[in-house]
């Protein structure tokens, strides 16, 4: 079974003085509420083995809070890919992923997540600001899984103001 975690990064500040989109960092909320998931996510068993992460600031604070919570410290790339990353974006990562892994993480913005999320399990999801979702699907291979419309199970969302 493939466990595919797909995760919008934490609260970012729009009062910064960033000079790009790009480089806008988190807020104490975002803060916050990164580590307060990975907490969860290890509690339900979430862990990831392998995260692959938009190249944003926001993301890569939003990773930082996130790693050290994680006791088997899984691997992480950064992907200018997945800043403004779509579907395709997210398919054509995630295609490259060893099928030895079994719970991948990726770390990025929407509008590309909320639409994954419904591409992937057909159901439609708002993801706030820190929100994970759990999706479960049956396959060995990842290139197969991540192409496949609708094959996933929505497992479950975690949303920091649930917690």
């Amino acid at each position: 079974m493939k466990r595919l975690i797909l995760m919008r990064h934490a609260k970012s500040d729009w009062k910064t003085n960033a000079l790009s989109d790009h480089d806008r960092p988190l807020n104490q909320r975002g803060k916050r509420d990164a580590p307060l998931i990975a907490e969860r996510m290890l509690e339900l068993h979430w862990e990831p083995q392998l995260v692959i992460s938009s190249d944003s600031l926001r993301t890569q604070e939003t990773w930082q809070r996130m790693d050290k919570i994680f006791p088997n410290r899984p691997n992480i790339v950064f992907s200018p890919q997945l800043y403004h990353g779509t579907v395709e974006d997210i398919q054509a990562v995630v295609s490259t992923v060893s099928n030895e892994a079994q719970t991948v993480m990726v770390l990025g913005h929407n509008p590309g997540w909320e639409n994954a999320l419904t591409f992937l399990s057909g159901e439609s999801h708002t993801m706030t600001t820190a929100n994970a979702a759990l999706l479960t699907h049956a396959g060995k291979e990842w290139r197969a899984a991540i192409q496949t419309p609708a094959s996933w199970r929505l497992f479950k969302i975690l949303r920091p103001k649930e917690l």
